[in-house]
């Protein structure tokens, strides 16, 4: 057998992608026509083409034809099939001549037709044209027998290969999701749990039956009667059977069923949920079905409208063969994989750490002495600002209500009224320091501008508030006893003394014994009483049951519990301090100026906290707003976009007051500043949590000449707001508040609690804005020391004008939310950051607690479809941006001790705002922390 080829230039120039390759090759005689195949236009040879030329060169007729194919990238024509002319001329002879059309050329013909029935596939257009449709119709189906035989092998080899991953330890990991009932259930659990589902179906059942809706009440899905509904459904189907109604016998197998340990059991129940008609198969509909069952679960309304794209993503991802539907160990597959997907996201939401040596570098404490001297040191590192101020508060105390205390037991008033005076007069001593003290952490400006100075390093400015109330409590004690003791004690005393004993004080009264009523009615009882009263309902109504609305009481009575309560009764103080002034004037004992002290304990701090006020109120005349954004946000949130004025100047971190005179002149509400300080704008977040919030957002977002949906005609884009007709606004501020020294650390542990994000969000904003002029400035310098004239001129002027370099050199916000729609507050924010942080500064994680925690059986397909749209589009399916949502809430453990270990022998600061509950868990990691490991983790926290 010869085979000769040759290739030849192409007939359409230089420039195309097409050649003419001509190869000679014999045919085996047994050769099979095969049937045309054609895939959208598109003729391809495949891999059978190198096979049934390697079974040419077997043969061994000498049958030689020449043939003609035109290469293109996607496609291979045959042009033709003819004799070689080699071939003819090699005769010589005219019996050869004359045979060959008869001999050779004949079997050269026989040859070319099979070589055209053999490939059929690659049949030149001109020929396919000729082709009849029932021809290419009975092609058509053996091209998609052939295509349906080798999709199959390839998911089968697919399949083998499964075996092989499931068995690594990271995968072993993955396995241990699809949990139904709980996160760690052994044996001794299940039986445990069996019995309260037991005594559940005895409540539930009727007639010994249980009926399909109750079936998630009984199990312990609750919250997921319809989640439950699709596990119930799918566990009849097991049983071949359709009903509606089981036995006690039948639930305990269903439990079994749902509380088997192994990883097999739960994946084939899910499986079975989506495969609603039992063939083995899931369909496109099928995933979309299940994916709306687990969005209603975990109450994810988008994400159920968008449930289609989502069953369409994952039918792209399992079924890349289009055979239209998945089975069960492809859906393992994905399960496997969802870590693998998460890899391909930027580090915005997952902890890159490089673990280190820096936990355990400490032994644990295991006798007593440790943990005491652990405890010991928790408390004063903690505690030590906190209780050097107190210290020296309570020795103050002490020590003036000793000395008023000593000098009335030498007077001769002691021999009438005894100790009940001294204790009276030595609380009265006490009451004067305090209520001159109780002033000083509410002047915000004070505060704010002693944040600035190194007074921050001994004082705890962020307890202003806490040390305001431990205050109020030492009054009321103080009051108790002064008042207490005039009551009962002395007054009856020197109403009831002898006359001689009456005598020795008796100049005192202008020599006349008073009665009880007359000290009563007097003015030192009148103002006394008074006082006593007035600052009785203030505290009262400042305590937590009525500021806080937790005490529920009936009309009209309710209107004393609120906001609103607590800020008008303490404006009641305001005629406390004054009839404090007139009371301290006009004292039984004391006749002289110099003895009565009332007045310059509490002179100066009154006229700061009035000087206060009266800054407060012209600032906030001067800083009207000018409105440019009103933005309705889900979650019962709205955010204002103001103008800055020229000389506001704040830090990320601090707050303002606003006040609207529309609703009250009185009233200010404190609001967590969003904007950075290099914005040109002042913006805050709003939740609508009470009657002045949800009054201001009706009066900025209503349009009374047009009805508008949700003041959407009202306000566009910022700046494009019409000011007429809208309310005025008064800002206030801005206050300090623990974060605002953010850069004092090395690492930054944000942690807000819904809208307690928002002190961080400006944080966040600063960072990147400063990281960005690092690279400016540093692009600058490179650029200018590139002329060698003025690289030294410039290197100089750039030393000296050079910003002090940022301290913090990463950030972790963790966001815990509710509601989905949260996300929705600082989704800018999140995408600006994902955007714009090219050093990898700031790590942002986001937890919706509201979802199932991942590994539960009702949050595992979503998910899936979050780690496959992540890896495939890089936006969260629940955010909406490139930082992934977690589920449930945060591992705090965890997340301390990946810090501790990617920052050892640095200083952490920790900074969390929200409800109460947390802040002692971080509190409590944060000591714990800074005690086993290097790293120093100080912890500062705000309530809403």
């Amino acid at each position: 057998m010869q085979l000769k080829s040759f290739l030849r230039s192409s007939s359409l120039g230089s420039s195309s992608k097409r050649s003419s390759y001509s190869r000679n090759f014999d045919l085996p005689d047994d050769t099979v026509p095969a049937e045309t195949l054609d895939i959208g236009g598109e003729y391809v040879g495949g891999a059978m083409l190198p096979i049934f030329l390697n079974d040419l060169r077997r043969n061994n007729d000498q049958d030689l034809v020449e043939v003609t194919l035109e290469l293109d990238d996607n496609s291979i024509v045959l042009c033709s099939v003819a004799p070689t002319p080699s071939h003819v001329n090699a005769e010589g002879s005219d019996e050869g001549e004359e045979e060959a059309p008869n001999g050779f050329l004949a079997r050269s013909a026989s040859a070319a037709s099979k070589i055209r029935r053999k490939f059929s596939w690659i049949r030149s257009p001109s020929v396919r044209s000729r082709t009849s449709a029932g021809a290419s119709e009975v092609a058509d189906d053996n091209f998609q027998q052939h295509r349906n035989h080798n999709t199959l092998l390839a998911r089968e080899e697919m399949k083998s290969k499964l075996k092989l991953v499931r068995s690594k330890s990271a995968a072993q990991r993955a396995l241990g999701g699809l949990r139904f009932i709980s996160k760690t259930t052994s044996e001794s659990d299940t039986n445990v749990l069996w019995k309260k589902v037991e005594a559940r179906f005895h409540a539930l059942a009727k007639d010994g039956l249980l009926a399909r809706e109750d079936f998630g009440e009984c199990i312990g899905m609750m919250d997921s009667k319809e989640f439950a509904v699709g596990v119930f459904d799918a566990l009849v189907r097991r049983r071949r059977q359709r009903t509606t109604k089981i036995t006690k016998t039948e639930l305990h197998e269903f439990w079994l069923q749902i509380s088997d340990q192994s990883f097999d059991a739960r994946l084939q129940i899910f499986f079975d949920m989506a495969d609603s008609n039992g063939d083995g198969k899931i369909t496109r509909d099928e995933v979309q079905e299940l994916i709306m069952l687990s969005a209603s679960a975990n109450k994810l309304s988008k994400l159920k409208e968008r449930a289609a794209e989502y069953a369409s993503l994952i039918m792209e991802e399992l079924d890349p063969e289009g055979l239209g539907y998945i089975e069960l160990w492809q859906l393992e597959t994905l399960l496997l994989q969802r870590d693998n997907y998460m890899n391909y996201s930027r580090p915005l939401s997952t902890t890159s750490v490089g673990w280190g040596q820096n936990l355990g570098t400490r032994s644990k404490t295991k006798n007593l002495i440790k943990k005491a001297s652990y405890a010991l040191k928790c408390i004063v590192l903690d505690n030590w600002q906190r209780g050097w101020i107190l210290l020296l508060w309570a020795m103050i105390m002490a020590g003036l209500f000793t000395w008023k205390f000593l000098q009335y037991r030498r007077r001769a008033a002691f021999q009438v009224m005894g100790y009940c005076l001294a204790t009276a007069k030595g609380a009265a001593e006490t009451l004067k320091l305090n209520m001159a003290l109780v002033l000083l952490p509410v002047c915000r400006n004070i505060l704010t501008w002693l944040r600035s100075t190194r007074a921050k390093l001994l004082v705890p400015f962020d307890d202003n508030i806490n040390f305001h109330k431990i205050i109020a409590h030492a009054i009321a004690v103080g009051i108790l006893l002064h008042a207490g003791n005039h009551l009962v004690c002395d007054f009856p005393r020197l109403i009831n003394s002898s006359p001689e004993t009456f005598a020795l004080i008796a100049s005192d009264f202008d020599n006349v014994k008073p009665t009880y009523k007359s000290l009563l009615t007097g003015i030192e009882g009148v103002t006394g009483i008074a006082m006593v009263i007035l600052m009785a309902i203030a505290f009262t109504l400042a305590t937590r049951s009525f500021r806080r609305n937790v005490l529920k009481l009936p009309a009209p009575f309710n209107r004393l519990t609120g906001f609103n309560a607590f800020w008008y009764s303490h404006h009641l103080l305001a005629v406390v301090y004054v009839l404090l002034l007139v009371h301290g004037t006009f004292l039984f004992l004391v006749h002289q100026w110099w003895q009565k002290t009332t007045w310059m304990y509490i002179s100066m701090p009154l006229l700061l906290y009035v000087a206060e006020r009266s800054l407060r109120t012209c600032r906030s005349e001067h800083y009207a707003a000018k409105i440019l954004k009103v933005s309705v946000l889900p979650g019962d949130v709205f955010s204002l976009t103001m103008s800055k004025p020229s000389s506001f100047k704040y830090k990320s971190g601090q707050y303002i007051f606003l006040q609207c005179p529309t609703i009250s002149s009185f009233e200010w509400h404190p609001f967590s500043i969003t904007s950075a300080p290099g914005d040109d704008y002042l913006s805050v977040h709003i939740r609508m949590v009470g009657d002045w919030t949800n009054e201001l957002k009706r009066v900025f977002t209503e349009d009374d000449s047009s009805t508008c949906e949700i003041g959407r005609a009202k306000f566009r884009e910022r700046g494009n707001v019409d000011q007429r007709g809208l309310p005025r606004l008064l800002v206030d501020g801005p206050y300090g508040a623990p974060a605002q020294d953010y850069q004092n650390y090395d690492v930054l542990l944000l942690v807000g609690l819904g809208i307690g994000a928002t002190p961080f969000i400006s944080i966040l904003k600063d960072l990147l804005n400063n990281s960005r002029s690092e690279e400016l400035d540093s692009n600058t310098e490179t650029s200018a020391s590139d002329d060698s004239w003025t690289s030294l001129a410039s290197s100089s002027v750039a030393s000296s004008g050079k910003k002090k370099s940022l301290r913090t050199k990463s950030a972790h916000f963790y966001w815990v939310t509710r509601e989905p729609g949260s996300f929705e507050w600082f989704k800018g924010v999140m995408n600006e950051v994902a955007e714009m942080d090219h050093k990898g500064l700031i790590e942002m994680h986001n937890y919706l607690t509201s979802v199932y925690e991942e590994g539960d059986a009702r949050s595992t397909l979503i998910s899936m479809v979050q780690a496959l749209n992540h890896a495939k589009h890089g936006v969260d399916i629940l955010s909406g941006t490139r930082v992934r949502t977690h589920f449930a809430r945060p591992k705090w453990k965890e997340v301390f001790n990946k810090i501790a270990s990617k920052y050892p022998y640095s200083t952490v600061g920790v900074f969390y705002c929200g409800l109460p509950a947390l802040a002692k868990d971080l509190k409590k990691l944060s000591q714990e922390l800074t005690y086993k490991t290097s790293t120093r983790f100080e912890f500062h926290k705000e309530y809403f």
